[in-house]
């Protein structure tokens, strides 16, 4: 079937590029002429450890030999022992399980309210925290929300690294504080040690919940399994997604030891969510990401840095780890599409922003060879 008859098919919720991936290696990928296209996209920060690696790879397909679903009526291996070695990460937590980050920041809001029987939350201009109602209300980009207005009166909007527009917003209705540490959507915008430690300061003064967004951010990318251990300030709660199961669908709420009670049984729920597959891989993730390849998505992530600020046309580069944006004097979005042609695989965030998530195992060799080639699109 070709490419046009199967794109036909499908709503039009996402404006596609012309090209059809059958396989994938690595930072490689490979479409459906053949092509070879070096990825320094990694499904927007999702295949963390590169496409197919061999690790969540083999949990994967063992899992699916023995047993695909049971439901939250009961528990499963995989389950309990990805809950158990998330909260050893973390330092003491506990795990709802679900399939994206958009309903893992779901199940955060309601817990935060729930918690705290308040109704509001203090979230960032520029934030982008899921496309459902909740986390759309909670996103600060009025163009991603106009269409869906009126939504959840809930949300008030904050400045990133602003701490004096957060203590303004911020009272005695203020159920939680929710930040990405490093915002992706919004054009890679680093949160500052100091703003999220008066970021905690702030809802502790108000009896108030600081939850982190790590959906993007977190797994390894920033250099730090959790991007809050460079920032030296731990929330009451966090989300992950993306980058957990390296590909398959999961997401997770986890709530830390010592933070209020919440959820009761029957207070939320995910079908799907802890689905024996999808948590036999993240399983396989989570033991993958160990000191020495955080260490090298540190210093690769300064060499690619470096690499981008050297580039013609690129105005800034920004980010932590494999978490880069490269700002440019031009619009991103046709030099996303000349990269694609010229067989490389990146990003944009935002009009002007360049958006780089590769595989947290890249070489440098293929970084230099990312860096070349977007050196030949911008010259």
């Amino acid at each position: 079937m070709s490419t046009a008859l199967t794109s036909a098919a499908l709503l039009p919720t996402y404006a596609r590029a012309d090209v059809t991936f059958l396989s994938g290696e690595g930072a490689w990928l490979v479409d459906a002429d053949g092509k070879r296209y070096l990825d320094l996209l990694g499904g927007i920060a999702v295949v963390g450890l590169g496409h197919c690696h061999p690790a969540p790879l083999a949990a994967a397909h063992k899992q699916l030999d023995t047993l695909w679903h049971t439901s939250n009526l009961y528990s499963t291996e995989p389950m309990t022992r990805l809950a158990g070695l998330l909260s050893d990460r973390f330092g003491g937590a506990r795990a709802f399980f679900c399939n994206s980050g958009a309903e893992a920041v779901e199940a955060a809001l309601k817990w935060a309210r729930k918690a705290t029987g308040r109704p509001e939350v203090v979230a960032l201009e520029g934030s982008f925290h899921g496309r459902t109602h909740g986390a759309l209300a909670v996103t600060g980009q009025p163009g991603k929300r106009a269409a869906w207005e009126p939504l959840v009166p809930m949300a008030r909007f904050a400045r990133l690294n602003d701490a004096d527009s957060l203590a303004a917003l911020a009272g005695p209705e203020t159920a939680a504080i929710l930040i990405e540490p490093v915002q992706g959507e919004g054009g890679i915008h680093p949160a500052t040690p100091a703003f999220l430690a008066a970021a905690r300061a702030i809802a502790d003064e108000h009896g108030a919940l600081l939850l982190l967004d790590e959906v993007q951010c977190g797994m390894g990318r920033t250099g730090t399994f959790f991007a809050w251990e460079q920032l030296g300030v731990a929330p009451d709660a966090l989300v992950l997604a993306k980058a957990l199961a390296n590909g398959l669908p999961i997401g997770a709420l986890l709530v830390a030891d010592g933070a209020p009670e919440g959820f009761a049984p029957g207070d939320h729920g995910s079908t799907f969510g802890g689905n024996p597959v999808a948590c036999a891989a993240a399983c396989a993730v989570v033991e993958a990401i160990d000191e020495p390849l955080l260490l090298s998505v540190r210093t690769l992530g300064l060499r690619l840095a470096a690499g981008l600020a050297a580039l013609p046309g690129v105005v800034e580069a920004r980010g932590r780890g494999l978490m880069l944006g490269a700002a440019l004097d031009r619009p991103a979005a046709p030099v996303a599409a000349d990269c694609l042609a010229a067989g490389l695989v990146v990003g944009t965030a935002g009009d002007t922003v360049l958006r780089l998530t590769p595989p947290l195992t890249i070489t440098g060799a293929e970084l230099e060879l990312g860096l070349a080639l977007l050196q030949e699109v911008l010259a």
